[in-house]
């Protein structure tokens, strides 16, 4: 040992805590502590004192406990056994986490379950050095980011995924939308992080949601998304779901034997089952007519159901007889008629 040993540190900015390896010691020691460090001196499992930055000499006149705990010869120098532990107050910003393996959360705005995966990272800086090394350094040698990092996954992964779901479900949110939520989400999570830090002595600084993605090749993913760009392209189009299905049957039966003949039969049983008479009568001759725009048609003034028939004698939705009208003047004109009573206009 030299004569006047001198105790410091000087490694890398990403370890948390490291221990001076050296325990025999002596009252001449001089303890050398830098900017955004602090030393924490030990013996027999006790935290004798706390350094702040500066020099020191390891004697009783600082550490007043030391009297008791070593037998000081005439001249108050001796050697002694204790622990050196430096501890990194500098603030870390850079320290990132993620997800391993998929969530497996229940959409609450479409009632999926799919699977998330989420990353971002989070600062800390250690707030109370003896409360930090006694609860979570143990009897390491050196704890660094990494070590920080495999310990509170557990703890972060577990407040993400509740956080995450309860959020979704509180706010109505979809797991296809979170991702312009993530401000409010790293807030949220921060604030329920926070307290676990605190009981290690951290102190957190922020904690933030990057990026809140589904595994594209998941079936329930795909089957999702495929049909929000149905939705969408109904929303586009300015039709729904209901509509949709019936000009799929309607397109269906006009490319069969029979064409928009039999399509009307159908349409009518259909109506007539369904109990939604000419409202749906109405519908199908629409579209029947945006399927074959050239065809020639009428509306039946009863009930308004298109009809695709030049002279139909009777609606095939209401049962009502059709009466000629003058195409001139549209007064009515007698069963037989050539010519209209009213106007003389050739019928």
């Amino acid at each position: 040992m030299a004569l006047f040993e001198v105790v410091k540190y000087d490694g890398s900015p990403d370890v948390f805590a490291w221990k001076y390896p050296n325990e025999e010691l002596g009252t001449w020691t001089q303890l050398i502590v830098n900017e955004s460090q602090e030393a924490v001196l030990y013996k027999n499992g006790r935290a004798l004192d706390l350094f702040q930055s500066g020099r020191y000499t390891l004697d009783t006149s600082n550490i007043p406990i030391l009297r008791g705990l070593i037998n000081l010869p005439f001249g108050g120098q001796s050697p002694f056994t204790a622990e050196v532990w430096y501890v990194n107050k500098k603030s870390t910003l850079d320290i990132k986490w993620g997800t391993q393996s998929p969530i497996q959360l229940q959409d609450p705005k479409y009632s999926a379950f799919v699977p998330v995966r989420a990353y971002g990272q989070f600062g800390i800086c250690i707030d109370n050095s003896k409360q930090f090394l006694s609860k979570l350094v143990g009897t390491l040698t050196e704890f660094d980011k990494t070590a920080l990092t495999n310990h509170f996954r557990g703890i972060y992964l577990t407040r993400v995924r509740d956080a995450v779901s309860s959020y979704l479900i509180h706010n109505k949110i979809s797991v296809m939308e979170i991702n312009s939520y993530l401000n409010e989400l790293s807030e949220f999570l921060k604030d329920e992080i926070q307290p676990t830090m605190a009981e290690y002595g951290i102190k957190l600084l922020n904690f933030y949601v990057s990026n809140i993605n589904v595994p594209e090749d998941d079936p329930a993913v795909m089957q999702l998304k495929k049909a929000l760009a149905k939705k969408s392209e109904m929303e586009i189009v300015g039709y729904n779901y209901q509509q949709a299905r019936t000009f799929d049957t309607l397109e269906s039966a006009a490319k069969n034997e029979g064409g928009m003949s039999g399509l009307m039969g159908a349409g009518i049983g259909l109506g007539l089952g369904a109990n939604i008479g000419g409202a749906l009568g109405k519908q199908m001759g629409e579209l029947s007519k945006s399927l074959n725009p050239e065809a020639e048609t009428v509306t039946c003034p009863n009930c308004g159901t298109v009809i695709n028939h030049k002279n139909p004698k009777f609606c095939p939705e209401c049962g009502k007889p059709f009466e000629k009208v003058c195409p001139k003047c549209g007064s009515k004109v007698v069963a037989g008629a050539k010519f209209c009573m009213e106007c003389g206009e050739k019928i």
